[in-house]
C-alpha cells in the first residue's frame, strides 16, 4: 500500500487510530487575566484552576455547563493577539434558553439568528445573516454570538440532531438535566404525530421513545 493509500484508507476507516486524542482545552489570548477571570466567572462558567508562578506564567481554566472541553487564558501563555480567537463553538440543543441565560449572566449576546449565505454566522459585520431561527428550526442552522471583554468570539450553534458519524452510535448521553429534558420533550412531540398516524395509543411508548432518542443522538433514521 502506498502512502497515499494508507492516508485515505487512515482517513475513510471508523476503526482507524486507536490511540485516544481528546482535545480538552482551547488557549484564548487576553490583556487582563483578573477581568477575564471576571467575565467568565459571572457566566457561571466552572473555574478549574488559576496558577500563578514566580517567573510570570498564570494559567487559568474554566470550563463551560456540560462541556467536555475547556477553555484557558493567562499571562505568557499565547503570543497571539488578545481577542483573535473566533467563532469558538458552543453547541446547545435550545438557543434561546441559552441565550437568555447568558444574557441573564450579563453576556451581550446578539439575537438569533441562521445563516442565508455560507459562512455568514462567522461574519462580524452581520451580513448574510437572517432574523431567527432557521427554517423548520434545522438543526446546525440557528447560531448566535457573543465576544469577552477582549473581543474574543463565541458562537452559540443549535443541534437537536447529530449528522450520521458524529457521534460514537454505541454511546448515547446527555452533558445536562436540561439536555435530557429537551430531548425528551422533542421525543413526545414526534410520538404524538406517531399516534396520530396509526390512530391508537401506543402502550409501548417507553421503548418508542428510546429509540427516537438513540436515533435523534446518532444521526440515523427517526421511527415514524
Amino acid at each position: 500500500m502506498s502512502t497515499a493509500e494508507a492516508s485515505t484508507a487512515s482517513t475513510n476507516d471508523p476503526t482507524a487510530g486507536t490511540v485516544d486524542l481528546k482535545l480538552e482545552a482551547i488557549v484564548i489570548p487576553v490583556t487582563d487575566v483578573d477581568r477575564a477571570k471576571t467575565f467568565y466567572g459571572n457566566l457561571g462558567w466552572r473555574l478549574d484552576a488559576d496558577f500563578a508562578f514566580d517567573n510570570g506564567f498564570r494559567v487559568v481554566q474554566y470550563t463551560s455547563p456540560g462541556s467536555p472541553a475547556s477553555v484557558q487564558f493567562g499571562s505568557n501563555i499565547t503570543s497571539a493577539t488578545p481577542g483573535s480567537a473566533q467563532g469558538l463553538y458552543l453547541v446547545v440543543s435550545d438557543i434561546e434558553a441559552a441565550r437568555e441565560d447568558l444574557v441573564a449572566h450579563g453576556a451581550a449576546v446578539s439575537e438569533v439568528f441562521h445563516p442565508e449565505s455560507p459562512g455568514a454566522q462567522f461574519q462580524a459585520d452581520g451580513t448574510g445573516r437572517g432574523s431567527g431561527r432557521a427554517d423548520d428550526q434545522a438543526s446546525y442552522g440557528s447560531f448566535a454570538t457573543f465576544s469577552d471583554p477582549d473581543g474574543n468570539t463565541w458562537l452559540l450553534q443549535e443541534i437537536t440532531t447529530r449528522l450520521p458519524g458524529r457521534i460514537d452510535t454505541g454511546v448515547t448521553s446527555y452533558a445536562s438535566e436540561k439536555d435530557l429534558m429537551d430531548a425528551l420533550l422533542r421525543a413526545a412531540l414526534a410520538h404524538g404525530e406517531h399516534e396520530k398516524l396509526t390512530g391508537e395509543p401506543d402502550e409501548q411508548w417507553p421503548a418508542w421513545y428510546a429509540a427516537y432518542m438513540v436515533a435523534e443522538q446518532a444521526g440515523t433514521e427517526l421511527p415514524t
